[in-house]
C-alpha cells in the first residue's frame, strides 16, 4: 500500500510539471528576424495576411515660393517733367481708387509750358492766314513761289510745335483742350492709374523730384500670383490648370486654392524654374512678398502598397512581416515610399510581390520578437 501511494505522488508530480510547461509556453525564435507563434498566440494576436496590392498612388509634391504681383498690377508713379511735391496724403497700406488725385506737383516749368502752348496757338492763326493769302496770290501769279513756300513752311512748323507742346502738356497731366489764358496753373495733379494699395512712399512734401525718381509704388492685389520654385526633376508631373493648395507657415491650416497659370521654360543654374499660380479667390490677407508653401497632388504609376499598419519601425528602420508557413513569420526590411489614403508604397515590393504579408497584427509579432530576443 505504501508503494502504491508513492506511485500516485510521482504521477501527480509529473502532471503538475506538464501543466506548468503548457502555461508558460512562449513564442519561439529561430533567429533574430523569425518568430514562431503557438496556435493560441496566433489566435490572440489577430494576425491577418494578404498579398501586396498594386494600385496607383497619389504623391504630394511640396514646394515653396512667395506671393508676387504681375508687372501690369505693380505701378511706379513718377513725374516725367519733375517738380516739387506740393501736397500728398498717401501712406503705405492706404487704399486708392483709379483716377484719384494722389499728389500735387508744382514748378515754374509748368507755367512756361502752358505759355508756350497758348502762344503757339495764337501764332498759328496768323501763320495760317498768311499761308492761305500767299497760296491765292501764287495761283494768280502775283507772288513768287519762294514766298509761298516760306509761308507754308512757317505754318506747318507752327502746327508741329503745337502738337508737340500738347503732348508735353498731356505728359505733365494738363488737358490742352481745356487750357486757355485764364486758367494757367503752376501746379499739376498726379492721379492713380489703378485701384489698389500704396506699397511705398519715397518722397516728402517740398522735395524736388527729378523725372527719373519714383514717388510712390502702387499695387493692385486683385490679380496676385504665387511664384513657386520647382526643380527640374519635378516638372514632368505639372501642367497648366493643375490645382494646388497654398498656405503660410504662420497659418498652415488656412489653405488657399490655386491653379498653375504658367510654367517657366528655362532652368536656372541651381536647377529650378519658376511656376506661376493664380489664386481662385482673392484674400486680402495675402500680401505680396509673403513666403508660401504649396502642395500639389501627383498621380504616380501603379505601385506595390500595404496598409500603413503593416509597417513597423525598429531601430530607425522600416519592416514588414512575411508569413513563411502557418505559425512562422519573418521580418523583412523594406524601403517605404509615399503614403496616401492609409496605404504606403513599398519601393522594393517586387521582391515580395507574391508572398503573404501581415497586414494586421504586425506590432504583436514585433513585440514577440523583441521580448524573445531579450530573454535569450
Amino acid at each position: 500500500m505504501i508503494k502504491i501511494g508513492y506511485v500516485f505522488v510521482f504521477i501527480a508530480a509529473l502532471m503538475g510539471c506538464s501543466a506548468n510547461n503548457t502555461a508558460n509556453e512562449e513564442a519561439t525564435l529561430t533567429n533574430e528576424t523569425t518568430v514562431i507563434l503557438t496556435d493560441i498566440q496566433l489566435k490572440n494576436a489577430g494576425i491577418v495576411t494578404d498579398t501586396l496590392l498594386a494600385k496607383p498612388m497619389l504623391t504630394l509634391l511640396h514646394l515653396n515660393g512667395k506671393i508676387d504681383v504681375p508687372p501690369q498690377n505693380l505701378v511706379s508713379i513718377s513725374v516725367p517733367l519733375g517738380g516739387y511735391l506740393k501736397n500728398t496724403k498717401l501712406l503705405p497700406g492706404m487704399h486708392v481708387n483709379k483716377g484719384q488725385v494722389i499728389a500735387v506737383m508744382e514748378d515754374q516749368q509748368y507755367i512756361q509750358l502752358q505759355q508756350d502752348y497758348l502762344t503757339a496757338k495764337a501764332n498759328v492763326v496768323y501763320l495760317q492766314a498768311e499761308y492761305n493769302r500767299q497760296q491765292q496770290l501764287n495761283k494768280e501769279q502775283a507772288s513768287s513761289d519762294k514766298i509761298y513756300q516760306q509761308a507754308e513752311a512757317a505754318f506747318r512748323t507752327q502746327e508741329i510745335l503745337i502738337h508737340s507742346l500738347a503732348q508735353k502738356l498731356q505728359l505733365a497731366g494738363i488737358n490742352s483742350n481745356q487750357l486757355n489764358q485764364n486758367n494757367i496753373s503752376r501746379s499739376v495733379n498726379i492721379v492713380s492709374p489703378i485701384d489698389g494699395f500704396v506699397s511705398a512712399v519715397n518722397v516728402n512734401i517740398g522735395k524736388y523730384v527729378s523725372p527719373t525718381e519714383v514717388l510712390f509704388e502702387l499695387i493692385n492685389p486683385a490679380d496676385i500670383h504665387l511664384n513657386l520654385r520647382v526643380f527640374e526633376k519635378d516638372l514632368s508631373g505639372l501642367y497648366i490648370g493643375q490645382p494646388l493648395k497654398a498656405y503660410s507657415n504662420n497659418d498652415p491650416k488656412n489653405k488657399h486654392d490655386a491653379d498653375i497659370l504658367l510654367i517657366g521654360k528655362n532652368i536656372s543654374a541651381d536647377g529650378y524654374t519658376e511656376v506661376h499660380c493664380h489664386f481662385d479667390d482673392y484674400d486680402k490677407t495675402l500680401v505680396p512678398g509673403t513666403y508660401m508653401n504649396a502642395e500639389i497632388e501627383l498621380t504616380n504609376q501603379r505601385a506595390f502598397v500595404v496598409p500603413e499598419e503593416a509597417i513597423v519601425r525598429f531601430e530607425n528602420k522600416h519592416y514588414i512581416f512575411i508569413k513563411n508557413d502557418k505559425n512562422r513569420f519573418s521580418m523583412k526590411l523594406i524601403k517605404p515610399g509615399v503614403t496616401y489614403a492609409g496605404y504606403t508604397e513599398i519601393t522594393n515590393g517586387s521582391e515580395i510581390a507574391l508572398q503573404q504579408i501581415v497586414v494586421k497584427g504586425a506590432y504583436s509579432l514585433l513585440m514577440s520578437l523583441k521580448n524573445g530576443g531579450e530573454e535569450e
